[in-house]
Parts: structure tokens; sequence; C-alpha cells
């Protein structure tokens, strides 16, 4: 029934105040911050642990920085990798190495040295911009030129939250090759950015790396700006440049927070109240204080409060508008948050070879229950047979194949792999779905994720969301372990919610009598937390290499 694609019966959903399609400017992404500088050179670009910097002071910077790296010897199409949690350092050393003409890579600040290594070899970046703090887990892992910066470079007299911080930085042995943040910007501000095309290459987003080394997407400025519109016409009630602020809680090193609460918050001139880790009192605090009206984030944010003591005596009440990706967002989760805030909390979904984003929930209306929601504007989306590519009828779960302008160029110096994963401008997403008759789509699972127990296929999340409507559970991942005589067996990771004390059988007849038996968990495991990528996504490999070392014997010891 490939018409019902064609049809694109999404449309039909859509508010009145959002287009089908939306017109995409033909410009470089550093324009997004020249422009705000331009128009609300006063306006506070960002908020950090009380400190502002104002629009017209970014800019100012972020040129002096591209002067800085053009004095270093970067050309265009240079990769410039950098490794910051959430600080204004993020802004300036983002759109500075766009403004030099480089390709920058974001490189996760928890990553090992292996993890590091791969990363700036795979890219080939020729310059690392880092904390001062990472200098201990850097030192001598492929790099030429490393310039290090200081979250108390941004940080105003001290306060509570820095001293909860015991920064305390290593002792940098600085030379030709390892510069200083401050001598950086002592250079000149560069006249005139470089020239590029918007489809040149803007970033190389390494993939989460859930089963295996990471994969260079190429996201292009073309591709992130159009994600920035896209992102701006969903919002259709954000008024850009009047007072609009935004909780920076999202990792900006994770595309969705670098879309969302960066990209997006500087073409709308908000201001971007930031904050390195995901704490969630002070959170809650900055909220309080700050009172932004958008909160991008991940459902263990929302979880976290929700389910902190004493949350009711935090005003809350400026959030309008969240949407919540990197994870399934349960419905227990959302109706808890929205009656704490008062604000409209949706899911939606993207990946990063999509800049990151394709779909989402209408905000303020039409939005359903479990769904990811509707193709964004300028983008198709089709539920193909996951072996034939063959289009599937409406109802039918196949898997998620999207197109649109958002959608990465391929994978950095893989064609095998942007060959599988793209074919015919399609981007197949390895997410098995299905699409209901009114165009609003549904995520069952990963392709790669399904349960196969006794030949019966079991979506992890379908196990998941029965799990949420116990009172007593805070956080659930289902996964597949080995099992001897089904190939799989379910297996439940549960953390309870503080004050409750659960039992196996008793969280399995829970399940039992709201699924198939064949769907039931047939064990379970007690945690105080699950592992978690910092954009708050539960990280399963590390759980099934967890129950894989269990069930390898160990050595015989000889002698």
């Amino acid at each position: 029934m490939p018409e019902a694609y064609a049809a694109k019966p999404w449309l039909k959903a859509y508010p009145p105040q959002i287009p089908a399609e939306i017109p995409l400017p033909d410009e470089p992404l550093y324009a997004l911050l020249e422009r705000a500088a331009d128009e609300f050179p006063q306006a506070d670009a960002t908020i950090f642990y009380g400190a502002r910097l104002t629009y017209r002071e970014v800019w100012e910077q972020a040129r002096r920085l591209a002067a800085g790296l053009k004095a270093m010897g970067i050309q265009k199409g240079d990769r410039v990798a950098l490794m910051l949690p959430n600080c204004p350092q993020v802004l300036i050393a983002y759109y500075g190495a766009l403004m030099a003409g480089a390709v920058v890579t974001m490189i996760n600040p928890m990553y090992v040295r292996r993890e590091l290594r791969h990363q700036i070899s795979d890219s080939g970046a020729g310059v690392l911009i880092a904390l001062d703090l990472l200098y201990p887990r850097l030192f001598g892992a492929c790099i030429d030129n490393a310039i290090f910066t200081s979250l108390t470079d941004y940080m105003p007299a001290p306060t509570k939250w820095i001293a909860k911080l015991k920064l305390k930085a290593p002792e940098i042995a600085y030379s030709p090759n390892v510069t200083r943040w401050s001598d950086l910007l002592n250079h000149e501000p560069l006249r005139e950015p470089e020239k590029v095309d918007p489809t040149d290459l803007a970033l190389l987003q390494y993939t989460g790396a859930t089963t295996g080394l990471a994969k260079g997407c190429m996201l292009t400025h073309a591709n992130l700006m159009a994600n920035v519109h896209q992102t701006s016409a969903w919002m259709y009630k954000a008024k850009r440049g009047e007072g609009l602020a935004i909780m920076g809680a999202l990792p900006i090193f994770h595309v969705y927070g670098m879309t969302t609460v960066m990209n997006f918050g500087v073409h709308m001139a908000a201001t971007l109240i930031l904050t390195p880790k995901f704490e969630v009192r002070q959170v809650l605090e900055l909220i309080q204080k700050y009172r932004p009206t958008i909160f991008p984030g991940a459902p263990t944010m929302y979880v976290a409060i929700n389910n902190l003591s004493g949350v009711e005596k935090y005003r809350l009440d400026s959030i309008d508008a969240c949407i919540s990706g990197a994870a399934a967002l349960p419905l227990e989760v959302q109706q808890t948050f929205e009656r704490l805030t008062g604000g409209r909390l949706v899911e939606g979904y993207g990946l990063t070879e999509a800049s990151p984003v394709t779909h989402a929930n209408p905000v303020w209306d039409r939005r359903r229950e479990g769904s990811i929601g509707l193709p964004w504007p300028n983008t198709e989306a089709r539920i193909v047979h996951p072996e034939t590519g063959e289009e599937l009828p409406v109802g039918e779960v196949g898997e998620l194949v999207v197109r649109g302008p958002q959608v990465m160029r391929g994978y950095w110096n893989r064609p095998d792999a942007s060959a599988e994963a793209m074919k015919d401008g399609w981007l197949y997403t390895g997410d098995m779905a299905r699409m209901d008759e009114d165009g609003y789509f549904y995520v069952v699972d990963r392709k790669k994720d399904i349960i196969i127990a006794g030949g019966f296929n079991i979506y992890p999340r379908e196990v998941e969301e029965v799990f949420y409507q116990h009172r007593g559970i805070k956080e659930v991942v289902v996964a597949g372990v080995p099992d001897p005589y089904r190939g799989e067996t379910v297996k439940a990771y549960i953390v309870p919610k503080e004050g409750y004390t659960l039992d196996e059988g008793e969280v399995i007849e829970f399940c039992r009598q709201q699924l198939a038996a064949f769907k039931v968990p047939r064990r379970v495991e007690f945690r105080t937390e699950l592992p978690k990528s910092l954009a708050g996504k539960v990280i399963r490999r590390i759980l099934l290499e967890e129950e894989k070392a269990k069930a390898t014997p160990p050595e015989l010891e000889v002698g």
C-alpha cells in the first residue's frame, strides 16, 4: 500500500500554525550567531553559575577563537574536536571553529582513552579544545595540538554550586602545542568568516556506539540549519528575541542538545541557562530562579524530577514546552511531570544521522499517547519490511525509514556502512515502528533490541511500559539474555522508588496480569542505578556485557 505513505496522511494532523513545507535559508550555520549578535547584541546568550555573556560578547569571542585557530594553521575542511561539558566555551568554540572553515567533531567528556583515540584517529582531528580537568585522560591521546579551558574561566565569584564542584585543575605542561584558552582569545577578531557552501560539512557527529565502534555521521551546514528551522516551526509559540529562555541541562556535545538547546536557542536569540552536569536539585533551583519556558530533555531527567522528595516546593510553572528525546517516554512519567509544571511534555524521535529530529508530537494539541508523533515539515517517513525493503500496509510493524533535508550525507570513511544505511535517499533507521491511519508513528523497538524467545518476537518497550505502571518502580530497562532452552529470555533491570521494597515474584506477577505469558520476564535484577550515557539513554550493551561475563566460566588455574 505505497500510496498510504505517498499521500502523507500526517499533514492532516498538523496544527494549522505549522506548514507542510518551510523555506530553508541558503547560508552557513554560523550565520545563526552572527544574526543574533547583530539584532540582539545586548541580550543574554548564556547564564552560567550566575555569570552572563551577551550575544555580542559571544560573537566577539568566537571571532577571536576563529582567528586563533587560523593562526595555528587550521584550514577549510580541517577537523577540530571539542571535549567540553555545557559551558559558554561550547558556543564560542563551536561557532568559532565553523567560522574558521573547520569541521567540528564533538567528543563526550566521559570517554576513556580508548574511545577518545578512536574518534580522534577516525576523524583526523588536528586540534582538540578540552576542559582542563580532562588533561590526565588526554595526555598522549594521539592529538597534535590541544587547547585547555577551565569552568572557572566564565564563573563569577564563588557560589555554593561552585564550592560543591570542588574543582582542582591538574598541572598542565603548556608548550607550543598545548595552549591556554585565554591565549587563543588574545588574537584580533577574524574580520571575515571563511566562505563555506551550505553543502559543506559542518559536523562529524559520532554515533552512540551502543553496539560497537562509533561511526562519524557527516552532517552539513544545510542539514543542521534545516533541523533548526524545523524545530522553530514546530515550536511555533516561541517568539524570537522576546525574552525566551531555554534550560540547557541536555548535553550539547550530544546532537539532540546541540540542535534543540544550542542551535535552536541561538537562532531564537534565547538565553541558554547552562549547567555542566544534570544534578536534579541544581536544575530545579535554576528553573525557579531564571524561569525558562523550554526544557528539552531525556526521560531519565523527568523521572529524576518527578521522584525527588520535596519537588513540590520548587516553582516550576514557567515551563511551557518540553520535547523528550534520546529514549522512549513512559506515559506515567509524562503525566506526572505535566502535573508538576503545568507545561506540556511530548515525545519526539530522532537519530544522530538526521541532525537529529525527524518526528514529534504536536506540543500544544493533537498528541497521541505512546506515539513519537508526526514527521516534521519537509520530512517523509514510511514503514518497510526489514529484509526486503517493501513498503508495508498501515498498522503493520516494520523498519522506519526517513527522508528529508536534515538527513546526513553518509558515514565518514565508511562507504559500505553508508550504502547499507542510505538507499535511494532514504535513511534506514534500524527502528521497528508502525504508522496509524492518521499518520502518527509508533516506535516498537530497535531492530537489534528485539528479543526472540522460543520463536516469539518480544519488544522491550512494551514490557517496560507495563512496569512503569507499577507505583514502586522508578526506572526499568528490559533486555534479552541468553537462555539454553528459549534461545533468549526476558530480563528486567529495575530501580525501585525510594522507600519501596520490591521482590521478584511481585513484579513478575504484576506483568503477568497485563502481558502474554511469553512476554513476561523470567528474570529480574534490582539495582540502585542503570548505566546511562550523559544524554540519559540507558546503555543496554553494558548490561548485556555484564550478563556475558557472568555466564563465562573462569579459566582454570594450572599448577
